[in-house]
């Protein structure tokens, strides 16, 4: 699977907003880790005044090596799934170098645990690996060039040669088909279609994904309605509620505003 381009901004509340503020750039891993990592990310920022960047997560694990210039070192956080919208206070002078793991891909890194058990939390990376102490932190996310840093990224994680692990190939590909076709909108249909029960499907999302594939489904349809709502033409909200597999327009709204805070409409009218 190709990584995502730097213009894809799927995910990202306002991007305009925080493309404004920030260098924002994206970098393929070395090739071995491309089973299991989907990209690198990059984002430094000096600003003059505090800003807060909002994101609606991907079903992900990310691995973080990050530096507040202002607040002390560099340290690496490891963040599981997201359940909710994910905001991030960036004040002064600092950058983030971080390696999103494909949904299902991140497993294998960490065998010990569902992916479930890292959901809704942030946590300092050394508790998960050792090896992602103070000095690994420096090494990734103070070299000025980027391919510095990326040789750094690549260089820790290619030092973990995960066991191959055909369940995670399962559900990587299985969290890939639902992000790319819109047509899949009930999970005991999909699930049936791939040969397996609904209770096995969930069994292996939580295991591997850290979600349900019913929370997957709809996270993808949020995407594709931010990103819809972020555009610059019109949007027929009935026409998109109905593509989107929604019971009607009312039923989209109230989704995107649990998920964002803010009704479509009011949305496009404020970025």
């Amino acid at each position: 699977m190709a990584a995502a381009s730097v213009h894809d901004t799927r995910g990202i509340v306002d991007p305009a907003g925080l493309l404004s503020r920030v260098r924002f750039r994206r970098h393929r891993p070395a090739e071995p880790l491309r089973r299991h990592v989907e990209t690198y990310w990059f984002i430094d920022w000096d600003l003059p005044e505090p800003y807060v960047s909002h994101v609606v997560p991907h079903p992900s694990v990310n691995l973080t090596f990050q530096w507040d210039e202002e607040e002390g070192p560099p340290y690496a956080e490891l963040t599981g799934v997201a359940l909710g919208l994910y905001a991030r206070k960036l004040t002064g002078r600092g950058r983030v170098c971080g390696a999103k793991f494909r949904p299902g891909g991140f497993r294998p890194y960490a065998p010990a645990h569902p992916v479930s058990h890292w959901t809704g939390r942030a946590l300092r990376a050394d508790e998960v690996f050792p090896q992602a102490g103070p000095d690994a932190a420096r090494d990734i996310v103070t070299p000025a060039d980027d391919r510095d840093r990326v040789a750094a990224l690549d260089a820790f994680l290619l030092a973990f040669a995960p066991a191959p692990d055909p369940q995670a190939d399962r559900a990587m590909a299985l969290a890939d088909r639902i992000r790319a076709d819109r047509t899949v909108r009930r999970v005991a249909d999909f699930a049936q279609a791939q040969g397996i029960s609904t209770r096995t499907l969930q069994r292996l999302f939580a295991a591997y994904v850290g979600i349900t594939p019913k929370w997957a489904i709809l996270r993808y349809r949020i995407h594709e309605a931010v990103e819809r709502a972020g555009g610059e033409q019109a949007v027929d909200w009935a026409a998109l509620a109905a593509e989107l597999g929604y019971a009607d327009q009312a039923h989209l709204i109230r989704a995107f505003k649990a998920t964002v805070g803010v009704s479509p409409t009011a949305y496009a009218a404020g970025i």
